[in-house]
């Protein structure tokens, strides 16, 4: 018999495809995600794997939504969080209840189940700006925002757990990811779009930040290889490709491969806090290439030609913004 296996989050960008490939793997996958009057499953809704999957809608928040749908599963993946960080600016109060308390809700009912392993989903923004290079697991954690912050919170919370419980659980700590159904936030879909949509002068923020890009079937790959470990219980692991690349190097790359010939417009507005704004993060991938057999198989260009290719021809299904929307 197949694991059973609850997705929290599982209809958003990076936990539907998640959800894709452990069925495709042969488990048996639940997704858990937040309720809404239309009944529609996300990213999953028009999924060919949709008919393979249960859905249960609820709220993170809610601990007797999330402890009815945890029961019966063998592996909890936990992904539902608020991620947008400029929303964290003005309204912190939502992250704390979504990303603490919602991490509150799965642990315990973790506990109370005795769930076989439960793996919770971190992000590199807790690092802050790297004081050193590439960023190991051992970096000092930074809340830089309201939104990293809350999830230094929620990692610090699961560490608790598993020492004071002896709860079998992991940090699973990606680096940023990006692909196909990625919120077009998110600074490749902003970009990708305004050329697709003619611009010729593409409205960015800050140009020099660094960030360590994985696609997401990698990063995918790499949830479910921490699964797999036997050496990764009460400690973080990071995904990432270890390397950098800068924003404003990042558009050039775009630019070239979609072969336009488009120039940048500043946006001061557009621009993080100064205190606020993390100017490199560059992974350090020793422990994931070490205790488990995870292998990335997209460098930076051809991560970037799928995911260009992806929004080209689901032009209508996503509107595509004429304009930097963060």
């Amino acid at each position: 018999m197949s694991k059973k296996i609850l997705i929290t989050g599982g209809t958003g960008f990076i936990g539907s495809h998640l959800s894709e490939l452990l069925v495709k793997t042969g488990y048996s996958v639940t997704v858990f995600d937040r309720y809404n009057i239309d009944n529609t499953y996300g990213w999953l809704e028009h999924s060919e794997y949709k008919s393979s999957i249960e859905f249960i809608l609820g709220d993170i928040r809610d601990f007797d939504s999330v402890f009815k749908a945890s029961q019966n599963h063998d592996v909890i993946f936990h992904l539902a969080a608020l991620i947008g960080i400029p929303y964290s600016y003005i309204s912190p109060m939502a992250y704390i209840q979504t990303n603490i308390v919602g991490t509150y809700n799965i642990l315990e009912a973790s506990k109370l189940l005795n769930i076989p392993q439960t793996l919770i989903t971190s992000t590199s923004e807790t690092y802050g700006t790297a004081q050193y290079v590439p960023i190991d697991e051992e970096h000092p954690l930074v809340g830089q925002s309201p939104y990293s912050a809350s999830k230094i919170a929620a990692d610090q919370m699961a560490i608790s757990y598993f020492k004071s419980f002896e709860m079998p659980l992991k940090i699973v700590r990606p680096f940023n990811t990006y692909g196909p159904r990625q919120s077009q936030r998110a600074v490749i879909p902003t970009i990708i779009a305004q050329l697709l949509n003619g611009k010729k002068e593409i409205s960015l923020g800050n140009l020099s930040p660094t960030r360590d890009l994985t696609y997401v079937e990698d990063t995918c790959n790499g949830f479910h290889e921490i699964l797999l470990s036997n050496k990764l219980f009460g400690m973080s692991t990071n995904i990432g490709m270890s390397n950098e690349i800068s924003i404003g190097d990042l558009f050039e790359r775009i630019n070239t491969i979609m072969c336009t010939n488009a120039s940048i417009k500043n946006e001061k507005n557009r621009i993080r806090p100064e205190a606020s704004e993390v100017e490199r993060l560059y992974c350090d991938n020793t422990k994931i290439m070490k205790y488990t057999n995870w292998q990335p198989k997209f460098e930076i260009d051809a991560g970037l030609k799928k995911t260009i290719d992806w929004m080209d021809k689901n032009r209508s299904l996503l509107k595509l913004s004429d304009s930097y929307v963060v």
